[in-house]
């Protein structure tokens, strides 16, 4: 039987959860521009699954890839780092 590679793991805010048992998580990346040698940030959007709806905005997040659960869903929020004050 094959093994399965480990799932990817993100660290993340939330943006939105204005949805049912989905919330929107900011992704922030830190790395050299190849040229210019500027630290530069990117930001990336992904859509997770909250089984609970104990997300809130601006709670930090660690979310794990995951088979397609719809349109854009191919994460789960798997626990709350941080709560948002």
């Amino acid at each position: 039987m094959e093994e399965r590679k480990p799932r990817k793991i993100l660290v993340g805010r939330v943006v939105s959860d204005k949805m049912d048992r989905t919330v929107t998580i900011s992704i922030e990346r830190t790395f050299q521009h190849p040229m210019y040698k500027k630290i530069v940030r990117k930001t990336s959007k992904v859509w997770a699954h909250d089984a609970e709806n104990e997300c809130r905005t601006g709670d930090k997040v660690k979310v794990m890839s995951t088979r397609p659960l719809s349109k854009l869903k191919r994460w789960r929020v798997v626990e709350i780092i941080e709560r948002a004050q």
